[in-house]
C-alpha cells in the first residue's frame, strides 16, 4: 500500500529540561504494531523494526504496554513508520490517532467499559481526558460540551510538532465516532503555529 501525497516534514521542537521531559506509554507503540501487522503482515513489521533499531538502539529493547517511551523516540518511530509504509505521507499521524482511539475503546480494548456511558456531556467532559492519560504522561486536556459542540484544549505539552496535532484531532474525532457521535473536527489553535495551546472542536452532526 502506498499514498501519492507526500508532505514536507516539520521538525519537532522538544524541551527536555527537568520536569518538562515527556514520555508516551508503550501501549501506543503496541497500537502501531497491531495496526501495521494486521494490514501489512508480521514480516514487514519485523524488517522495519530491524532498521529502526539500527537508527536508535532504544528500539532494540522489548517495549511493553507500561514501558515509558521518550517523546523524541516516539516521534522518530512515527516518522519512520509513515516513511516505510505510507510513502512519507505525514498526514497519517491523523490516521494513527484514530487507530489509537479504536484500540482502547472497541473489541477487547482496555476501556471498552466506557462505552456504557451514553450521556454526551459525560463522554466529552470526562472520558476523553481519561483516554489521553492512557497514552501520555504530560499535558492536560480540558474538555467541554456545549451547544452540540465538543471543545478540547490541550496545554502543558513541552514540544511543538504540527503533525502530532493531527494525531490529537484524529484521536478525539474517532473516540466520539465510536460512541455513535458523528462529528466534524476543526483545529482552531496550534502550538506549532505559535499559539499557547492546542484547541480543536468537534461539531456534532445529526446521526
Amino acid at each position: 500500500m502506498s499514498h501519492k501525497i507526500c508532505i514536507k516534514e516539520y521538525s519537532i521542537q522538544i524541551f527536555t529540561l527537568g520536569e518538562f521531559k515527556m514520555n508516551v506509554k508503550g501501549i501506543i507503540f503496541l497500537t502501531g504494531k497491531n495496526a501495521i501487522t494486521q494490514v501489512f503482515g508480521t514480516e514487514p513489521w519485523n524488517s522495519f523494526m530491524v532498521k529502526l533499531a539500527a537508527k536508535d538502539k532504544f528500539f532494540s529493547n522489548i517495549i511493553m504496554s507500561v514501558t515509558p517511551v521518550p517523546l523524541d523516540k516516539f516521534i522518530l518511530f512515527l516518522d519512520e513508520l509513515v516513511k516505510e509504509f505510507f510513502n512519507n505521507d505525514m498526514m497519517q499521524y491523523e490516521t494513527f490517532g484514530k487507530v489509537a482511539a479504536q484500540f482502547v475503546l472497541s473489541g477487547d480494548g482496555m476501556y471498552k467499559s466506557y462505552l456504557l456511558i451514553k450521556d454526551k456531556k459525560q463522554i466529552v467532559d470526562s472520558v476523553v481526558p481519561k483516554l489521553w492519560a492512557t497514552y501520555f504522561d504530560k499535558g492536560k486536556v480540558d474538555a467541554k460540551f456545549e451547544e452540540n459542540v465538543a471543545h478540547f484544549k490541550v496545554t502543558g505539552l513541552p514540544f511543538k510538532h504540527r503533525y502530532f496535532e493531527y494525531l490529537i484531532m484524529g484521536f478525539v474525532h474517532q473516540a466520539l465516532k465510536i460512541y455513535g457521535l458523528k462529528n466534524v473536527p476543526k483545529l482552531i489553535r496550534s502550538m506549532a503555529a505559535g499559539d499557547d495551546d492546542i484547541y480543536c472542536l468537534c461539531e456534532f452532526k445529526n446521526s
